[in-house]
């Protein structure tokens, strides 16, 4: 299996010139790059869109494989999850780039010929567009009309430009009620201070704007609607902002649900958010995985988390990643709970924790703080233009207070500068590739005949799963939409099963593990047997009576 696996990533494991572009890219960009794949590999790419958003713009699904896709064990690859993280959806377009060129080789011919993949590479794409805007601000919400802050109006608080200099950062108020103060060990930086330490805070901190609506709240209402990732059906977090009316309210939303509901052949789905499972795995939780309403991973597919996120720690090397957990309505959660598959996310990269540089008489932080970590690393990279800095003004709804506008720029502590891109798609395309190369396979082996008496024949044979992933998950035995391993004698009329089951369900097989089935049948000739799933893949073998 491992010299299968590296000559995949022999072939695949390069990023020329078809992603080598100057920067992020915008939406049209995106679809440009999108359809080219299709055109440049008819045989092997199938484009589509399954929906708009309100906005206009479409949500792209890509499908890569061979023959007849739906008959092939599958992982669907989500990107675009949120709509300020834009390089997820770098992530997701570069893998299909990555895999296709190496499209000639018999390796990847023989990957594809055993998996498809089913690729979304932006599920936010009218609010990762506010990335490329003039007016630069971290969005979230798609083009949807919503009235957050429930007053009967739409959009009628936005962000405001204050200093004019076409970015929304961050407003400091001068107060003896303020709940912050400067970082200690970075001037640049506010921090909250903890009153059961004795602090006392000197700033009040709000997002750069104004109260337009004069009900003492700052752009609580801005343009753009509900997000992608709290708009799904698990613990659906209502009446908060950006949850939508109800689940799955939105047109990406619901089509992306049908589209993987009707894909029986999925057995991952694999998206890059700010949720992380992969370089942290869930640890099991006897009280949730138990609760009326499961809240909890199961033991064993908490023991699939565990090693896939070694896989991925191994192959991507990224380490320290912040603490992360899923709040409800998010795609991570219903692609366990819901979807019944397993089900991993990551960021794809994130700031690394900075030593401190001696040479530039850098010393320890007292206190650690990500916007203080952050600011240090981009220095020691030589990365600017990631901070504004403060700048006194007058601000209408503070006469009489020193109001300063500033503090680190939008996107940058999430994105990563973009000569970090192709490094990143070349490791989490490895990473696929591998999850791929583990995905489950049945088998059926050790097949026994024993002639008995008055005309009957004993057969007894092993059906295995001979890769190391699950043929489903634990949880998936639950549901309608998870389809388990299916054995079916077929037999003629004149031929009788006598004992067994002509046709039996069995439950999840742990990854390199077997489950022996007998029958008795009655008469001669030949019958045959098959084994096998959606997510399995299926095997028939003859046995002569």
């Amino acid at each position: 299996m491992m010299k299968r696996i590296g000559a995949y990533l022999l072939c695949m494991l390069c990023y020329n010139s078809i992603t080598a572009q100057t920067g992020y890219s915008n939406f049209a960009q995106q679809s440009n790059r999108i359809n080219a794949l299709a055109k440049a590999n008819p045989q092997w790419v199938k484009v589509k869109s399954i929906t708009k958003t309100t906005g206009g713009k479409d949500i792209w699904q890509i499908t890569i494989g061979s023959g007849n896709t739906e008959s092939k064990p599958a992982i669907a690859v989500v990107g675009g999850v949120e709509g300020n993280m834009p390089l997820s959806s770098e992530l997701a377009i570069g893998f299909a780039e990555n895999l296709l060129q190496g499209i000639n080789s018999d390796s990847i011919k023989n990957l594809l010929n055993k998996t498809t993949f089913y690729i979304f590479p932006n599920m936010s794409p009218d609010a990762m567009e506010q990335y490329f805007a003039s007016l630069r601000y971290e969005r979230q919400g798609n083009a949807t009309s919503t009235d957050d802050d429930r007053d009967g109006k739409s959009n009628e608080d936005g962000y405001d430009d204050l200093d004019g200099n076409n970015k929304i950062t961050w407003m400091r108020v001068e107060s003896p009620i303020g709940t912050y103060r400067v970082h200690p060990n970075d001037p640049r930086v506010l921090i909250k201070a903890d009153a059961s330490k004795g602090e006392k805070g000197t700033y009040l901190v709000f997002t750069e704007g104004k109260d337009n609506d004069k009900d003492g709240n700052f752009n609580e209402d801005a343009e753009g609607g509900v997000w992608f990732n709290k708009n799904l059906t698990f613990k659906h977090p209502s009446f908060s902002q950006g949850s939508g009316e109800y689940p799955a309210s939105e047109n990406e939303t619901r089509a992306l649900l049908d589209e993987l509901f009707d894909r029986f052949n999925v057995y991952a789905v694999i998206s890059f958010s700010s949720n992380n499972n992969l370089s942290t795995p869930l640890s099991f939780n006897p009280q949730a995985a138990t609760a009326p309403v499961l809240a909890g991973w199961l033991m064993p597919d908490t023991k699939v988390n565990s090693m896939v996120s070694d896989l991925y720690n191994k192959t991507v090397g990224l380490k320290d990643a912040p603490a992360s957990s899923a709040n409800g309505g998010d795609l991570l959660s219903w692609g366990y709970y819901h979807y019944g598959r397993f089900s991993f996310s990551t960021p794809g990269w994130w700031v690394p924790k900075t030593k401190p540089d001696t040479a530039k008489n850098e010393k320890a932080f007292t206190v650690e703080d990500a916007t203080a970590n952050y600011l240090r690393w981009a220095s020691q990279q030589n990365i600017g233009n990631v901070f504004t800095e403060w700048k006194t003004i007058q601000h209408p709804d503070f006469p009489n207070q020193k109001v300063e506008v500033g503090g680190v720029d939008p996107f940058v502590m999430q994105t990563p500068p973009f000569s970090l891109v192709p490094d990143l798609v070349k490791k989490h395309s490895a990473f696929i590739v591998k999850l791929a190369a583990a995905q489950p396979e049945i088998d059926i082996i050790n097949v026994q005949t024993e002639k008995l008496a008055n005309g009957l024949t004993r057969i007894t044979l092993d059906v295995i799963n001979k890769a190391a992933l699950p043929s489903h998950s634990k949880l998936g035995e639950r549901s309608y939409w998870v389809k388990r391993i299916n054995v079916k004698v077929n037999n003629s009329s004149s031929q009788s099963i006598i004992s067994g089951k002509k046709i039996q369900l069995l439950n999840a097989l742990e990854g390199y593990s077997s489950k022996q089935l007998t029958w008795l049948i009655k008469g001669t000739g030949k019958v045959t047997i098959e084994a096998g799933s959606p997510t399995t893949g299926t095997k028939t073998i003859e046995v002569t009576l």
